[in-house]
């Protein structure tokens, strides 16, 4: 199918006005998403080319004095926690436009009705995908008998916080993340506020970690250190065609994603009952 300018359909106004309600609708995916904020970053490569890699070094070693001396050579700088993300799930949204709707309202005034709603089922897919793959790669903290919800989450965020492998010596707090269900976020809020005093003030963390309320997970706390998950984004522009054989227009959004945890070994979750 043509371009539905290339048809005459549109006038340089209109391609105009989508062309900026493009801007808007791509801003707005990155500036909403939970994952956006709690996503891996740091990364080699090209996404454009399909994939990428996450270095994760294994931690350097304390020696005494003089062994690369004798040895002649000092330790090999090992990579061995590399991961490769690959973009390789394509999603998209294609509605259908009368082109009497064009006509009365203007492309761009169509686009500027739907933005709004793309951009949020955008969104959606991409922070279910985040935490999906969050929680599968995750370990669970098991929280029998603990009954107290910032007993809960103190225990979930210490897993992390005490963490000692290859990779890792014990993790500071303001590099954890949580995410937590509506319902358990609600309590440790309402905690919060009888302590403190802090009804009606947005609270943004509990004892260093910065804590959100999130709908797009299934367990009732995911906690993990900050780049954790890595997910890449490609938005192809938005583009409006005219439907053969029909008096439609067709407003088409194509993206591409990749999610893949990083750290597997720092991302905890439980459930709250």
């Amino acid at each position: 199918m043509a371009r539905t300018d290339a048809r005459s359909i549109l006038s340089n106004t209109d391609e105009d006005q989508l062309a900026e309600s493009y801007g808007v609708v791509i801003d707005s995916i990155q500036k909403g998403a939970v994952s956006e904020r709690f996503k891996n970053t740091e990364y080699s490569g090209d996404a454009t080319t399909g994939s990428v890699e996450v270095s994760r070094f294994v931690n350097a070693a304390v020696k005494a004095q003089g062994t690369a001396r004798t040895a002649a050579k000092g330790d090999v700088l090992n990579d061995k926690g590399k991961v490769t993300i690959n973009v390789d799930v394509d999603k998209e949204i294609v509605e259908e436009v009368s082109l009497k709707d064009v006509a009365l309202h203007g492309v761009g005034g169509i686009v500027e009705k739907r933005r709004g709603n793309h951009s949020l089922r955008v969104l959606a897919d991409l922070d279910r995908t985040f935490f999906a793959t969050a929680e599968a790669a995750g370990s669970e903290v098991v929280l029998t008998g603990v009954t107290d919800v910032s007993d809960q989450l103190e225990k979930v965020i210490q897993s992390i916080e005490t963490t000692n492998n290859d990779y890792v010596d014990g993790v500071d707090r303001e590099l954890i993340q949580v995410a937590m269900l509506p319902a358990a976020y609600g309590k440790i809020r309402t905690k919060l506020d009888t302590i403190i005093g802090h009804d009606g003030e947005e609270i943004q963390g509990y004892h260093g970690v910065e804590v959100v309320s999130n709908t797009r997970q299934t367990k009732s706390i995911v906690a993990m250190v900050h780049g954790a998950v890595g997910q890449l984004v490609l938005l192809e522009q938005y583009d409006a065609e005219r439907i053969p054989l029909s008096n439609d227009v067709a407003i088409e959004l194509f993206y591409s994603r990749g999610t893949k945890a990083v750290a597997p070994d720092l991302i905890k979750w439980a459930t709250v009952a």
